[in-house]
């Protein structure tokens, strides 16, 4: 709870792929005694994308990112299926969102920190100091 609470009052963070899980509202599929913090208005499903196997890497237009595609690495990653008014959707992948931000909070459903690209951990960043 006290982590929630920083978060609830602008600890800024880059909730990645199981971060996403944690900082989610709401959680499908997961552990029976998992409680999210619920700090992101959204709901996740853990393993969304398939298990292990099903890994995958995909070119992503995100919004306001110079540069070109940015390198979404996805392994066993959450899948959003509903994001609340408050999040600013960033990127999707297939119509689905895998980046946002919610206030000072940033989420993704891939690995941005896996591809040799710093554009995105830059810009959260600049846009949380």
């Amino acid at each position: 709870e006290p982590l929630a609470e920083r978060l609830r009052d602008g600890l800024p963070a880059f909730a990645t792929c199981a971060g996403l899980i944690v900082c989610a509202r709401e959680v499908v599929d997961g552990r029976p005694d998992q409680r999210p913090l619920g700090v992101l208005d959204l709901t996740a499903r853990r393993n969304g994308y398939g298990r292990q196997r099903e890994s995958f890497e995909v070119a992503l237009a995100v919004d306001g990112l110079a540069g070109g595609p940015f390198p979404g690495v996805f392994i066993r990653a959450p899948k959003v299926e509903h994001v609340g008014p408050a999040v600013d959707v960033l990127a999707a992948h297939e119509d689905v969102p895998v980046l946002g931000r919610q206030g000072s909070i940033w989420f993704s459903a891939f690995h941005p920190e896996l591809s040799g690209d710093l554009r995105l951990h830059q810009r959260f960043l600049s846009e949380v100091n």
